[in-house]
């Protein structure tokens, strides 16, 4: 069994795309499983809060850090493979750690059809199948077989059709939200051989989209807000006059590129700006549609009593 590394004090700014963050009293890297039991066992020891980060591409980490122990899930466990199934599918089984850009471009140069949508996605696997990820109409729920996962001690492994997948949620997000430790170790797909040159230049084009509608030369965390039914988050922010707003000039701005993104200029914004900024937005956009917008972007740590 090898043996845990755990550091203290490690500032979580340079984890998270948004670059805030105060530092983790502990911060853990496990590479195999046997390191995340590890992990998991040192927190019960210390009486730990502990929080599971991937790419940190979905989350706004309190300027106060994280008062418990951050076990990252990284490319040491981002291990991914391929095999074809008798059924005349490709099965590919990718790490939690795995980035989903590269399962994405894995997926693309076999020729495979069904994942193109991930490749200009900036999160993990393992996060991607926390919030069933998705874009261009596709989500991991669509391509998804079956899901291995850490929970208190145990390895298990579900269908597909057991983990609960709806917009931007799963039961793994379920589960956490009820007080359990479940950990996504991997994701198995499936998907049809197509032709590979036609899957290839789609990918080029859904990146070619993002980089031409999406601010992705500016430190931010996607899409700030879920899709509410029957609305686009950007275009509720862009009616209420907010596209291009700031309140100051810490650095948080909704983008002037897209609406439904809220960016950290140069990076000088604190998380304290950032969710300010947020709840201004959320607020305008009641007062003048009545529609509430629910953030897509997960808080960390403790921001004045807000979770």
């Amino acid at each position: 069994m090898s043996d845990l590394s755990v550091s203290e004090n490690v500032s979580l700014r340079s984890f998270s795309t948004f670059r805030t963050g105060g530092p983790a009293k502990y911060f853990a890297e496990p590479s195999n499983e046997d390191e995340l039991t590890q992990a998991f066992a040192f927190a019960r020891e210390k009486g730990l809060e502990v929080f599971v980060l991937g790419n940190g591409s979905n989350c706004l980490i309190s300027d106060n850090g994280f008062n418990g122990l951050v076990i990252r899930i990284g490319k040491q466990m981002g291990q991914i493979s391929s095999e074809e199934g008798p059924d005349g599918l490709t099965y590919v089984t990718a790490g939690a750690g795995c980035l989903l850009s590269r399962f994405g471009n894995f997926c693309a140069d076999l020729g495979l059809e069904g994942a193109e949508f991930a490749c200009g996605i900036p999160g993990t696997v393992g996060g991607a199948v926390f919030m069933n990820a998705g874009a261009y109409g596709r989500e991991i729920k669509d391509i998804a077989v079956s899901v291995r996962y850490w929970e208190d001690g145990e390895i298990k492994e579900i269908s597909a059709s057991e983990c609960g997948f709806a917009y931007r949620t799963s039961i793994f997000d379920r589960k956490n939200a009820n007080g359990s430790n479940a950990v996504i170790l991997s994701l198995k797909a499936a998907m049809p051989k197509g032709d590979r040159e036609k899957i290839l230049a789609y990918c080029e084009e859904l990146r070619q989209k993002r980089t031409a509608s999406q601010p992705l030369d500016v430190p931010s965390a996607g899409s700030t807000f879920k899709r509410p039914e029957d609305h686009f988050a950007a275009k509720l922010i862009e009616d209420s006059g907010l596209k291009g707003f700031a309140l100051d000039d810490s650095g948080a701005q909704v983008s002037p590129k897209h609406a439904g993104f809220v960016v950290n200029n140069n990076g000088t914004a604190k998380a304290e700006d950032i969710l300010k900024l947020i709840d201004y937005i959320s607020g305008k956009v009641y007062e003048d549609s009545g529609v509430r917008l629910e953030k897509e972007v997960r808080l960390i740590g403790e921001f004045g009593g807000k979770r």
